[in-house]
């Protein structure tokens, strides 16, 4: 047992390490470009391998943090992956039942963790719980209402589900590492510092979809007929 958690231990660094690198370059190519996809899917399957480790290692050490951490960075993985899928719900496309089951079970989950800071006051719970119900809740409310989602929304979820997710794996990373920096700062810069330039440009792009221009003049977009709305692409 102790050599596949040292296995593991090591596959959760390189993945975690690769993810850290991979996401920059992702955000600075061209959105949609065929660099930004590569790039792009590179970080997605990065994290999904940071946090499947993290989850094993968690659940064998009974670590909590680590355990959120990873369900939190999975979650977000999948929803700024999900979103690629769902770019037609703006034109009356329907949710998958994958799509209901992730963000019921995400709601639950998050929920829990919310409930379980509050009656710990561990700071991370409190943090991820928010996050993790307010991005649950607002998507699912999404599915539920009658109304489509506004034009390029399926954008917005995409950067905040993928940015989410990098955000998470490199709070971890520093509240496990770093440790010259104090609790609970060395778990809340990421989110300090990340963030607000993140709304920044999904303010611009909202801005720039309320007055009226094109989802490819926002960003380069293939345009799929209808029959391949199941198929994820952006670019």
């Amino acid at each position: 047992m102790e050599t596949f958690l040292l296995y593991n231990r090591w596959l959760h660094i390189a993945a975690g390490f690769l993810g850290f690198f991979v996401a920059p370059v992702a955000l600075y190519v061209r959105k949609g470009g065929a660099a930004h996809r590569r790039w792009g899917q590179v970080f997605f399957w990065a994290m999904l391998v940071a946090g499947s480790t993290a989850l094993v290692a968690a659940t064998f050490k009974g670590l909590t943090f680590l355990l959120l951490t990873g369900v939190f960075s999975l979650y977000l993985a999948f929803f700024g992956y999900r979103s690629l899928y769902l770019k037609h719900l703006s034109e009356g496309q329907r949710p998958s039942l994958l799509d209901w089951l992730l963000v019921s079970v995400g709601l639950l989950v998050f929920l829990g963790t919310l409930v379980y800071g509050m009656k710990s006051g561990a700071v991370p719970s409190l943090v991820f719980g928010a996050i993790g119900v307010m991005t649950t809740g607002r998507q699912l409310w999404s599915y539920v209402r009658a109304m489509p989602q506004a034009p390029g929304q399926w954008l917005l979820n995409h950067i905040s589900g993928f940015v989410g997710s990098y955000i998470a794996a490199i709070s971890a990373f520093s509240a496990t590492s770093l440790h010259f920096i104090p609790w609970p700062w060395n778990f809340l810069w990421p989110t300090l510092l990340i963030v607000p330039p993140m709304i920044w440009v999904q303010r611009r792009y909202k801005a720039r979809f309320a007055k009226g221009q094109r989802l490819a003049d926002v960003v380069e977009v293939r345009i799929q007929p209808e029959s391949s709305y199941a198929k994820p692409t952006l670019g």
